[in-house]
This record gives structure tokens, C-alpha cells and sequence, in this order.
């Protein structure tokens, strides 16, 4: 709007001249930040307009979950798993299967928690999952970070994980933030835990959602969490970490060190993400129904497991079901199959009333190019369309998850506001109808809505613009050295991480986390 303002002739409308510098400060000006409560697009948005299941779709869905949880149930539970569940009300067959009646399972489903508030390390970064609420984050477990400018991988280290999560803190577009990469200079998976999660909380006030290589780790990181939020009773009631966790081996299998994992977590108040991650056409159905229908057999085993251990314990309905190129078996996360599955399962939680979360933005493409641009926002915004609560690994993420890149997580920011200004859709009512400006326009006024007063007041809070984004003239571009955006979000990467330090622990108490852990990451 404003380059339509500043540049464009109309007949009849005398332009005022420009003063040297005063496109740009009326740019500046414009740009300014918006109180949360007028912005364009914020946190939570609700959509769920785009729906590729018929209502009778998702009930026989939801009948063949309940059949194959039934019939087939779920293979090598642990001791305690096997204890908890079949008090609940499962059985525990000779073939060392556990099966769960539909009966439990729906009693489960209905008693589980609901309406979560998912809490970030500074309350401003609270995510309330509830109906169709739009949340995007990163996730993920990339073993190399993207260099854009040698156009080169090279191995992931801890010092990438703190400074994605200071880029993050600084993007409004992503929401929260997990563990995106594995800091392979670490090599001990209890040290790697524990290092892991410090370096998130370090650099972000959000949410953070972290993974546990092994159940030794658990015990550690809380007394860490514990002693960040100033004692167990107070993590407990805002629990600002979540235990992202793949509790099962598609196909129906129970993960021996997840299941561990997964029960000290609930037992210390700690949110968590049941995760199933078959590939469509290796670990899970070729078909795209029948991928949906293990992810959700899956999940809802996870789900009674856990209400049998802590009922009504916080749990994100983590169907998180990817694709295969059938030609080669490699995982192809930017495919349309994979946006397919993603709002596919958004809708299945929707059924079920549960918070949900499903993964998107998973660009095939090695490097952020055209290829990256289009896998990452069909993925994003059919997700967001479909409602989905927490869309995860939705930023910065390449080579089908075995890459990540800084300057894509700047990029995909932006890509990402649009993706939200997509699931705010359209509002009508009878200012939007416009009926008093249109009659204003065209009998009284020039015959343009330029600089019109409903036009000027909806600059900012009805239109969103991108950040790093060029909507320049052919002749501004010129101007400026003819920029290209993977240069200018190298720029911005440079910026963000030579200016921005999080203070949000303070230095003593990073001096006593140090003195008790051994943390890795070098003290600013």
C-alpha cells in the first residue's frame, strides 16, 4: 500500500513532493510495531476451512483405528507399560501383544485434557491449543546445518542450536521452538540431553519442546528446569518444556528408551508430544488413508498409556505420519502427499477434540531456492488452513529433515506471516462490505481508494508485509544493487546474532547452572 501511495500517477491528484529520505521514514513510520491485540496475523489463529476428509471419512478412519487397536494392538510394551495399561483396562496377550477394547480407548479420549496452555519461559509467548488454533514452530533432528554460502553441509554443532533459538526468539511468525538440530560435537547422549536443552532455554523466552536420548537424562534436566523456574512447584505450574517423544516404532511398536522417557515426564508435570512417525510406503501404509489410520491407532495407544499413568495429563495428539518417493523409498517431505497427511491428521484430532500436532515446511530441496519456496508453503499453509494446533519443523528445515538453515528459518518467517494471513481468511461484516466507501469513491471522492481514510486505517492491521520480502520497483531494485533474498536474510542472520543475547537467565544463576552441569556452550 504504501508504494502505491507514494509512486503511482492518478489523474487529477496532485502528488506532493518528495523530500529527500521521506519515502523511506513514511516506510519506517509504517513499519512500526502494532500492539499483539491489532496486528494482522498473531499466535493462535483459527482456521480449519480446508478439510480433505468427508465427515464419513473420518468415521471410518476412527473405526479402522479402533479395529487395529483392537485386533492387531501394540507389540513389545515394557514392564511398566504392560502394568499400567492393562489395569486400566487393556489386554496382554501370549504373543506379547498389547490390545486395547474401544471401550478404554473412547473412555480415554473423553476424560483426556483438553484446552491446553502451553506455556513459554516469558508468559507473552503462552499458546493456548484449543479448537482450530494455528501455532507454527520448528522440530526436527537435521545432522547438518546448511552453509548458503559456500552451498555446503557441514555437521551440526551446539553453538547452531543456540543461535537458531536466538534467531527465533526474534521472529514473530514462529512460535515455539524445538530442537531443530543434533549437536554432533557431543557425543555422550546425557550430556548431548542435558546441552541440548540448555541451549534452547538460553536463547528464546518460548516454548521450548526437547527430546531425550535416554531416560539417565530425564532426572538431570529437571533439576535444571527446576532451579530455572524457581523450584519443582513452579515448573509444575508452568511448565515451559515439553517432551516431544517417539514412543513408538511404526509399525505398532512400543520404543523401549521412549517408553522410560515417556513415563518419568508425565510423572514430573511435563507436557508431552506423542509422536508416531511412520513413512507412508516403508513404516506405514502406501496409502494415504491407511498411513493416517496406524498414525492414529498409534497416538491413541500413547494417549491411554499415558492417561493410565496421570489421567488428564497434557498430551499433544502427535500424528506426524511422512511420505515415501515411492521410486527411490527416500522421504519426500515436500510433496503434496505429505500436505495431504499432515491436514489429514489435523483433521482427526479435530474429531477427537484433542490438542494436535503434525509436521510441515519439510522441504526436499537442499538450499533455500524456488524448490524450498513452494514445497515449504503448500505444506505450511494447507496445514494451517486445515487447523492444525502445532505445526511443527515448519521453518528452516531442508533435505527432507537431514538439513537446516539459518537463513531459512529468516526466510521462512516471512513465508510463514503469509501462511497465517491465509488461516485469518476473510472477515465480513458490515464495515468490511465497504458500502459507505464505495459510495464515498465513486460520488464524491477522486475514483481511487488511494489514501482513502477506511484505506489508511486498514494498512497495518488487515494487510500483512514481508519483512525481509522485496516488493520493490524493477527501478528501486536497480537502485538498491539488485538484492536477492538469500543474501539479505544472510545479512539479517549476521545482524540478529552479533546483537542479540537473551537476558532472560540471569548471570547468576547461568554461573550456578554451570558450576552444577557440565554446559558446553561458551558463556557470553
Amino acid at each position: 500500500m504504501s508504494k502505491l501511495v507514494d509512486e503511482v500517477e492518478v489523474p487529477g491528484v496532485e502528488r506532493e513532493r518528495r523530500r529527500s529520505g521521506g519515502r523511506e521514514a513514511r516506510r519506517a513510520m509504517r513499519a512500526a510495531p502494532l500492539d499483539k491485540s491489532v496486528r494482522p496475523v498473531r499466535p493462535g489463529m483459527s482456521s480449519g476451512s480446508y478439510r480433505p476428509l468427508s465427515e464419513n471419512d473420518l468415521e471410518r478412519i476412527h473405526e479402522a483405528a479402533l479395529t487395529v487397536l483392537e485386533d492387531v494392538g501394540m507389540g513389545q510394551p515394557i514392564e511398566s507399560c504392560i502394568d499400567v495399561c492393562t489395569a486400566a483396562g487393556a489386554t496382554y496377550g501370549e504373543d506379547g501383544r498389547l490390545r486395547f477394547p474401544r471401550e478404554l480407548v473412547m473412555d480415554t479420549v473423553r476424560n483426556a485434557a483438553r484446552n491446553l496452555t502451553i506455556c513459554g519461559q516469558d508468559p507473552a509467548h503462552d499458546m493456548i491449543l484449543s479448537g482450530k488454533k494455528v501455532h507454527f514452530g520448528t522440530a526436527g533432528a537435521a545432522v547438518h546445518i546448511v552453509d548458503v554460502e559456500r552451498r555446503e553441509y557441514r555437521e551440526s554443532e551446539l553453538r547452531d542450536l543456540y543461535d537458531a533459538a536466538r534467531i527465533v526468539e526474534t521472529l514473530d511468525n514462529v512460535h515455539f521452538f524445538q530442537r531443530p538440530v543434533v549437536a554432533r560435537d557431543i557425543p555422550d547422549p546425557v550430556q548431548l540431553d542435558i546441552n541440548t536443552l540448555y541451549a534452547c532455554l538460553l536463547g528464546t523466552t518460548k516454548h521450548i519442546g526437547t527430546s531425550f536420548s535416554v531416560g539417565e537424562s530425564v532426572k538431570p534436566s529437571l533439576e535444571m528446569l527446576h532451579m530455572i523456574a524457581g523450584g519443582e512447584a513452579a515448573f509444575r505450574a508452568r511448565p515451559f518444556v515439553s517432551n516431544s517423544n517417539c514412543f513408538v516404532v511404526p509399525p505398532l511398536r512400543f520404543a523401549e528408551d521412549a517408553c522410560h522417557v515417556l513415563e518419568q515426564c508425565v510423572r514430573a508435570g511435563m507436557p508431552v508430544l506423542l509422536l508416531s512417525a511412520g513413512q507412508a510406503g516403508a513404516t506405514a501404509p502406501a496409502a494415504i488413508a491407511g498411513a493416517v489410520v496406524q498414525a492414529v491407532a498409534e497416538v491413541l495407544a500413547g494417549l491411554v498409556y499415558v492417561n493410565a499413568i496421570s489421567k488428564g495429563h497434557p498430551a499433544i495428539f502427535g500424528t506426524w505420519p511422512f511420505v515415501s518417493d515411492l521410486r527411490t523409498g527416500a522421504m519426500s517431505g515436500g510433496s503434496g502427499e505429505q500436505a495431504l497427511l499432515s491436514a489429514a491428521c489435523a483433521q482427526m484430532a479435530h474429531f477427537y477434540d484433542l490438542p494436535g500436532g503434525a509436521a510441515a515446511g519439510i522441504a526436499d530441496s537442499k538450499v533455500p531456492d524456488v524448490q524450498a519456496g513452494y514445497e515449504k508453503g503448500i505444506t505450511n499453509v494447507m496445514a494451517g488452513l486445515s487447523g492444525l494446533n502445532m505445526v511443527y519443523e515448519s521453518a528452516g528445515m531442508h533435505a527432507s529433515l537431514l538439513g537446516f538453515s539459518l537463513e531459512s528459518l529468516i526466510i521462512d518467517n516471512d513465508m510463514l506471516g503469509q501462511c497465517m494471513r491465509c488461516v485469518r481468511g476473510i472477515e465480513v461484516n458490515d464495515e468490511s462490505l465497504s458500502l459507505a466507501s464505495i459510495e464515498d469513491v465513486s460520488i464524491n471522492g477522486p475514483g481511487h481508494y488511494l489514501g482513502h481514510e477506511q484505506t489508511l486505517a486498514l494498512m497495518q492491521t488487515e494487510y500483512i508485509y514481508p519483512v525481509i520480502g522485496d516488493r520493490t520497483s524493477p527501478k528501486e531494485w536497480v537502485e538498491k544493487g539488485r538484492p536477492d533474498i538469500v543474501e539479505t536474510a544472510i545479512a539479517e542472520k549476521n545482524r540478529i546474532l552479533s546483537t542479540v543475547f537473551p537476558k532472560h537467565i540471569s548471570a547468576d544463576l547461568d554461573r550456578r547452572i554451570r558450576e552444577r552441569f557440565n554446559i558446553e556452550l561458551e558463556a557470553e
